[in-house]
């Protein structure tokens, strides 16, 4: 039977709450609420370029579930894999993000503990979802909240990895989480199955203990363990507000490395999930062209560029409009303001 998915991608769906404007959390009495999650971001940038995705997840059984229920049906993900917390103490984790102005940077306050996500269990799915999908997709945000998401989500990794789906997996690595050392032991637990891995240098550096240019970190991890294609996102801060970005990716296979010129000065509204939308970019591009990873790297570092510039964490960039993004980049000479 052919999988009904592209990807399937695990993680929590957070409640996110921002002052309006550059306004405090300490000050401001006005909070927008959006919804996000890194792996719900980066299902969403896959389903947004036209491929099939869904999120697996846990929900409380209330009207913030359905809420967050109602943004992933909107942004084209299935809700198939969706399962709901009826306990009373059921909860939507949230996080508070303010936006920053130099020389204040950007900040962002947890309240995520003991959320319903965190009960999340393989005996709550059917066995029939791991044949389901050509790749999964978590990250070390899964597997550093509790016990209990490490154990299922490193049971489904292996699940899925056992009928054949690839493996994706982003490190993700937040301090206020776990540290260098726990990340460190854990995820090279799980890398023997992973086929497509994302690590930023610094994380690869300080978390993993990896030395040398940023292309031979790239390869010592493939000669470690079976990675088939490693990538690495390279982001420029002139201030909150101005940053440049591009990336390289690293064929095992083929021992090549892929990188384009930086987008510079990018003018930065919101960099909260741009990192998911990069990996978002790169998955949709090695699903649909496997081969050219030339394509999949431009595809990650547009629809990152462009998700700096778009408030929330979720993506909202169709693929016509970054192909448009990705040809000017590429274009010389003089070039239209606007599309119309």
């Amino acid at each position: 039977m052919s999988p009904t998915f592209d990807l399937l991608s695990l993680g929590e769906i957070l409640l996110r709450l921002s002052p309006v404007g550059n306004e405090r959390i300490a000050r401001g009495s006005l909070f927008e609420k959006t919804i996000g999650g890194a792996e719900l971001n980066v299902a969403s940038g896959v389903s947004l370029l036209g491929l099939r995705t869904g999120i697996l997840s846990r929900l409380p059984a209330n009207a913030l579930g359905t809420y967050a229920k109602n943004q992933v049906r909107f942004l084209g993900v299935s809700d198939d894999w969706l399962v709901y917390d009826d306990s009373k103490d059921a909860r939507l984790g949230v996080y508070y993000y303010e936006s920053g102005a130099y020389p204040r940077k950007p900040g962002v306050v947890y309240d995520r503990r003991h959320s319903s996500f965190t009960g999340i269990a393989t005996d709550q799915f059917s066995p029939s979802m791991y044949e389901s999908t050509r790749c999964f997709h978590t990250s070390g945000i899964t597997l550093a909240l509790c016990e209990k998401t490490r154990e299922t989500a490193i049971a489904m990794i292996r699940a899925f990895k056992e009928q054949g789906a690839l493996i994706s997996f982003d490190v993700n690595f937040r301090g206020n989480l776990w540290t260098g050392p726990e990340a460190r032991a854990c995820i090279e637990g799980i890398l023997p199955m992973v086929d497509i891995f994302f690590c930023s240098e610094e994380t690869a550096r300080l978390t993993f203990g990896m030395e040398g240019s940023a292309e031979e970190i790239l390869r010592a991890f493939t000669r470690r363990y079976p990675i088939r294609i490693v990538a690495s996102t390279q982001r420029t801060v002139h201030s909150p507000k101005v940053h440049d970005f591009t990336s390289v990716i690293y064929d095992a296979r083929t021992n090549q490395y892929f990188r384009e010129a930086p987008y510079e000065h990018i003018d930065v509204i919101d960099r909260i999930g741009s990192g998911d939308a990069y990996v978002a970019g790169v998955l949709y591009g090695l699903l649909s062209d496997p081969e050219n990873l030339s394509r999949a790297l431009s595809y990650g570092n547009a629809c990152s560029a462009v998700k700096n510039t778009i408030p929330g964490d979720l993506p909202s960039c169709g693929k016509e409009e970054i192909d448009r993004i990705i040809a000017a980049h590429h274009a010389t000479g003089r070039q239209s303001e606007m599309d119309r």
